[in-house]
């Protein structure tokens, strides 16, 4: 049974930054897409940001492209999420994704899913 959990949330200034963790259990790491996701208070979740398994091509939303970094060690079966220059707008709670659609799609699916950790950007 695959076990995805993320780690690295918190309460931040804006312009600040934090790095989210997640780690897999149970699966192949290395076989998988991986992405992160996020959904604010009354939205729908959202595509933020995914890479691929073996290349690491990364794709990112419009409004965190030169903030933000999606990256990955194989080794550490981790996925990572370094967030720069955060904006209150930023706020969410941001979830994992094992083996999701790689580019935006209205309803974002993915294999398994995380928990989700808060990140809560203040002006």
């Amino acid at each position: 049974q695959v076990q995805v959990v993320e780690t690295g949330g918190g309460l931040v200034q804006a312009g600040g930054s934090l790095r989210l963790s997640c780690v897999v259990s149970g699966g192949t790491f290395s076989e998988y897409a991986m992405g992160w996701f996020r959904q604010a208070p009354g939205k729908e979740r959202e595509f933020v940001a995914t890479i691929t398994r073996s290349t690491g091509v990364a794709y990112y939303l419009n409004s965190v492209k030169g903030r933000f970094g999606i990256s990955r060690d194989n080794a550490k079966n981790t996925l990572y999420l370094q967030m720069n220059s955060l904006k209150p707008e930023d706020t969410a709670v941001y979830f994992c994704a094992v083996d999701p659609e790689l580019l935006p799609s209205p309803e974002p699916t993915a294999k398994y899913w995380g928990q989700g950790t808060q990140v809560t950007v203040s002006s």
